[in-house]
């Protein structure tokens, strides 16, 4: 058996405090650097991990956002696309949490890691540092993808042979 190394608390604080730093300030941030944090830390199931995310990311938002308005008004912020937001978040809440009730967290931690991944590899290679396109960049997400799915395979493998393990080790009533 593998014993995972769990991250010490003030590690875990302080990449809180850089999440939340750059959502606050770039928009985005909290998500991808928080999850995987916690998700390596080992302390919380991933169903707990996105909700507990989800929550927080709330909070920042609010914040950030409020800091925003005192600071510089209201003026330019189109109500529609605030609107809009709302109407999705609030339609994708509650589906999410289905979702992750009903996802094994093996599985959904595979699920989770590889969208953030992806999404993290898109904003890097199209950024002005790497600034990559064409055949290389394709290259790369056909890697990532499939990387992405060997580990989800692998993760419904293992969840399904521990199912299997659990049938079969439980004691069979004895019938007299």
């Amino acid at each position: 058996m593998i014993r995972r190394r769990r991250f010490p608390a003030t590690c875990s604080a302080g990449q809180a405090l850089v999440a939340g730093f750059l959502d606050a300030t770039g928009g985005g941030g909290w998500g991808p650097v928080g999850t995987p944090a916690l998700l390596a830390g080992g302390r919380m199931e991933p169903r707990k991990v996105i909700g507990s995310i989800d929550t927080s990311e709330f909070l920042v938002a609010v914040a950030a956002s409020l800091g925003f308005l005192l600071s510089l008004g209201s003026q330019g912020i189109d109500s529609l696309w605030v609107a809009a937001f709302l109407l999705g978040g609030l339609a994708a809440a509650p589906l999410a949490a289905w979702l992750v009730r009903l996802v094994p967290p093996r599985v959904l931690g595979s699920a989770v890691g590889g969208v953030i991944r992806v999404t993290n590899a898109r904003t890097l290679l199209r950024s002005d540092w790497l600034a990559v396109s064409g055949t290389l960049a394709t290259a790369v997400y056909v890697v990532l993808y499939a990387l992405w799915a060997g580990a989800l395979a692998y993760s419904v493998r293992a969840h399904l042979r521990e199912k299997a393990a659990e049938v079969t080790a439980e004691p069979q009533p004895v019938r007299v």
